[in-house]
């Protein structure tokens, strides 16, 4: 597999979310994730992507678990900021200096490592100043506790106030054919800094697979039933997208998936999409994708297929935490 630079960071081109091996898309398999991490390995994956609050806690469990023995061969990523209970129950958004070392002293021992490749401060505390939050982030790339450091789902003038504290390696945010909203501002704000851009829900959380065909389709207990984009009205204008880009697979000969993911690749060698998934078989089709060229008119078709602001439905149900 190619690479690709985060900043001065190399990772391969496609990395892999973890976060649905422990919690949100229904249940649960510990060996069948372990074995999913562990081909990823095998297929030239070596950006892993992790959080302490999924599972909550035990994502960062089961990451260090797989990658036990291969830790040279990888670049491990997690997150701070969305405080859990270990019950589950939520916090809030923290990122007070005193958190932010006590949590990543936990998601250290958790992930069972030394130092940690890039640390995210997950989502913005709207209560603590940015720069309260980076200058720990500083104090522990000094102190040899992360390599870089990243945030996630942060807005432009955040993004400047921080890298100005302590130089930001990725911004992770999403952006799909479904979530283009990066193009308004973010990329270019990137950009000018020189800041890997990391795109987790490449996949439209699951929706441009063309799995859901209606709202049942939905399992139970799983966290996309509450999600605006696939209720009600929304979910049908939605699946209009999604046949448009199955016309355009099955023209170009891949899945659905491999061709929302090329897509994503197409954006720039400084986007690296993180496709999640639990399952090797869906592991192998989206690595394949890597192999997929666009042309100028594939481009365009899909361009018009799903153009800046075509999705139906807010990407969560409370904006309020997201690009601030």
């Amino acid at each position: 597999m190619k690479t690709r630079k985060l900043g001065e960071l190399t990772v391969s081109e496609l990395g892999l979310g973890c976060m649905g091996m422990s919690e949100f898309y229904g249940a649960a398999n510990e060996q069948e994730a372990i074995d999913t991490i562990h081909r990823a390995i095998d297929l030239g994956v070596t950006f892993f992507d992790t959080a302490d609050m999924y599972g909550p806690f035990t994502n960062e469990k089961l990451v260090g678990k797989a990658l036990k023995g291969r830790r040279d061969k990888v670049v491990l990523a997690t997150k701070f900021g969305n405080e859990r209970n270990p019950d589950g129950s939520r916090v809030g958004i923290n990122g007070k200096p005193e958190y932010v070392r006590r949590a990543v002293e936990a998601s250290l021992e958790r992930l069972g490592v030394d130092y940690i490749d890039l640390y995210y401060q997950h989502r913005v505390d709207p209560n603590t100043p940015i720069e309260d939050t980076w200058g720990v982030m500083a104090e522990l790339v000094k102190e040899g506790k992360i390599r870089y450091a990243g945030i996630s789902e942060a807005a432009p003038d955040t993004i400047r106030r921080a890298h100005a504290v302590q130089p930001i390696t990725a911004l992770q945010t999403e952006y799909s054919l479904w979530s283009r909203d990066p193009e308004d501002e973010l990329l270019a704000t990137v950009r000018e800094l020189g800041i890997g851009f990391v795109a987790y829900s490449p996949l439209g959380r699951g929706f441009l697979t063309g799995a859901f065909q209606k709202p049942e389709d939905i399992p139970e207990g799983d966290f996309r039933r509450n999600n605006p984009r696939f209720q009600g009205d929304n979910f049908y204008k939605n699946l209009e997208l999604v046949k448009k880009v199955q016309e355009l697979a099955s023209a170009k000969g891949c899945t659905p998936s491999q061709l929302a993911l090329a897509w994503v690749l197409a954006q720039g060698d400084d986007i690296v999409p993180i496709p999640g998934t639990k399952r090797v078989k869906y592991l192998e089709e989206n690595i394949a994708a890597a192999d997929i060229t666009l042309s100028e008119d594939d481009l365009r078709q899909l361009d018009e297929a799903a153009p800046v602001g075509s999705t139906a439905g807010n990407r969560y149900p409370d904006m309020s935490t997201v690009n601030r």
